[in-house]
């Protein structure tokens, strides 16, 4: 008889950009023509420096464990990086460094959280903060964001938050946000900051897109007057400098937050590679050209998209404040032909053609708040991502394979009230 798995184990969800990332893949193999709108990776190759340096480093034997925290270099390098850029008064002690961004999420959670403790998310959010939750047993408690509020967390729900909620601990903020590029005025952060400056509150500032901000800049809530006691910000070189299967990370808080994670780190991974580190290193400090470059070209393929998009039927886009990504309202088709925005998503990949498909995920696969939208990602060349458009225009018209693909799915149907 096997051991029964615990109920967080058989409770636990994913994120389904990668599970419908395998579904494309697996087309792929068997000879469709698919566009991959669905993962939030870069198409661009890591800048020059950080590929030399990273190669540098394993022919110097820099390949044995190194100090949990970090390698100090990198850590005085990513303070530095943090305050000049973002005006985050950090030092090499504020810093820990990890595989991606995404596991800081868990650190936040287990140095902060304890069972019942509420923690207000805003939603649609991404699909990895509610495991994180849920493992202290916490209790996530969502926020809608608006298309109307250009998808701008709302301070009068975290007065709400902090008013009705019998435990209120900790905020999740994302800006830039995955997956509506809204982004959080520097404005909305000093009122947050404001609001929550001395409670016994801590926020994790998930941060992954800093570079990919299309008008101002970046704000970091770090940068308000006291904020380094109450929170965390995570940072990742998945995005920025094309490093996503590199695994490189790091985290921007108090001293004593970071002695916490460090001991977390410890006692989990024990270190992230010092090759890995060196490259990221040399990509802070010798690779911000290419790094703006390829933002140019990032930003282009955003509004290539977002105007191909806006001119379908039925799609009602707000131009993307940040990001690579278009989060299109679909809610007028999906009530017509019957389907949820992600059994449409997923009809665009596997029935609408036999020969070519288009990978983008439903916006249910970011919480309740996002059914009736479409992320799609601008992680393909421009003539792919126009290919994409065209085809979208007869993917609809197909009504016919839509009904076919829903009588073969019908848990894609739409429940209507």
């Amino acid at each position: 008889m096997p051991v029964s798995l615990s109920s967080f184990a058989r409770s636990l969800s994913v994120e389904s950009a990668f599970s419908v990332l395998a579904i494309a893949k697996a087309l792929k193999a068997k000879g469709k023509d698919v566009v991959e709108l669905e993962i939030g990776d870069s198409p661009f190759e890591t800048p020059a420096a950080a590929k030399s340096s990273g190669v540098e480093a394993i022919q110097a034997n820099q390949t044995h464990y190194c100090p949990s925290p970090g390698l100090p270099e990198f850590r005085a390098a990513a303070a530095a990086f943090v305050k000049e850029e973002f005006g985050i008064p950090a030092a090499a002690e504020n810093i820990t460094v990890g595989p991606g961004a995404k596991v800081f999420e868990q650190y936040f959670c287990e140095a902060f959280l304890e069972p019942n403790d509420g923690v207000l998310v805003f939603s649609p959010q991404f699909p990895t903060y509610a495991p994180n939750i849920h493992r202290r047993g916490a209790r996530m408690v969502t926020s809608d964001l608006k298309q109307s509020h250009q998808f701008r967390p709302e301070i009068s729900e975290i007065e709400k938050f902090l008013k009705t909620d019998p435990q209120p601990k900790a905020i999740f903020l994302n800006s830039p946000h995955n997956p509506t590029g809204g982004v959080t005025t520097e404005q909305d952060l000093r009122d947050i900051a404001d609001l929550i400056r001395g409670k016994n509150l801590a926020v994790f500032s998930d941060e992954p897109y800093c570079h990919m901000v299309w008008e101002g800049r970046h704000h970091s809530i770090l940068a308000q007057p006291g904020m380094m006691e109450q929170c965390v910000s995570a940072y990742t070189f998945s995005k920025s400098y094309s490093m996503s299967g590199w695994r490189l990370g790091f985290a921007v808080a108090s001293p004593t937050v970071t002695e916490a994670i460090g001991k977390m780190i410890n006692t989990t991974v024990s270190c992230t590679p010092p090759l890995v580190q060196l490259a990221g290193l040399n990509a802070l400090t010798r690779d911000r050209a290419e790094r703006d470059r390829q933002m140019g070209l990032f930003h282009d393929k955003v509004q290539l998209l977002n105007a191909g998009l806006s001119k379908i039927p039925g799609f009602r886009t707000l131009p993307p404040a940040a990001t690579f990504y278009v989060f299109p309202s679909v809610s007028e088709i999906c009530q017509r032909l019957g389907i949820t925005s992600h059994g449409l998503a997923m009809y665009f990949l596997e029935g609408a053609d036999d020969h070519f498909g288009v990978a983008c995920l439903g916006g249910e696969c970011f919480g309740a708040a996002g059914a009736g939208f479409i992320r799609f990602s601008c992680a393909e060349p421009n003539d792919r991502l126009q290919k994409a458009i065209d085809f979208i225009s007869v993917a609809l018209s197909r009504t016919e394979r839509i009904a076919a693909y829903l009588k073969a799915r019908p848990e894609f149907r739409l429940m209507r009230a």
